[in-house]
């Protein structure tokens, strides 16, 4: 089952501990602005990740849980790095906003662990090890191929199982 931007959002607020203010609040600070209420649904699992067989239709899906877009979840990613490390301001000649860099759903994984390193301020060591918790071996140039940028040479997209355990283990490492 491949992860959704759901299903990583609801692991990376249990894995950093995030409140439900401070969720509202991390949108907030990357330009999208969500209650609580929505905030909640998009934290609840959709029924068919629950393997749940026989669907009677009383309840509407969009009642449930709310799907996160690329947008709103990159949006999210660059509010938590503002969360953590505060605003930068931007240097002459750069956007007020940063540039979108989930171009597919393919990079979605990619740009999870770039921004994950940015806002927890990790090097490249701690995020290996962080893997390592996990039972996950990598090497730094394998590493540094599911950071750089989509359509760099050495990029390699990364998949759901590196993301997955990457989030296992920040849960060891802040939850413990």
């Amino acid at each position: 089952m491949s992860l959704t931007n759901n299903d990583i959002l609801i692991r990376l607020r249990y894995a950093l501990d995030i409140k439900n203010t401070d969720m509202v609040e991390i949108f907030k600070l990357g330009g999208i602005e969500v209650s609580k209420e929505e905030m909640l649904k998009m934290l609840t699992k959709s029924k068919d990740n629950h393997n749940e067989v026989g669907n009677d239709g009383d309840i509407d899906e969009d009642d449930e849980n709310r799907k996160i877009n690329n947008f709103m979840f990159e949006s999210f990613l660059n509010g938590l790095i503002i969360f953590k490390r505060g605003r930068q301001e931007p240097k002459t000649g750069q956007p007020e906003r940063p540039t979108m860099s989930i171009k597919s759903n393919g990079s979605v994984n990619n740009v999870l662990l770039k921004k994950l390193k940015i806002a927890l301020a990790l090097t490249s060591e701690d995020m290996l090890e962080i893997l390592e918790e996990t039972g996950v071996i990598l090497t730094k140039g394998e590493l540094s191929a599911l950071l750089r940028k989509e359509g760099h040479k050495n990029y390699k997209e990364c998949g759901d199982k590196y993301a997955r355990n990457f989030l296992k283990g920040l849960a060891i490492q802040y939850r413990e």
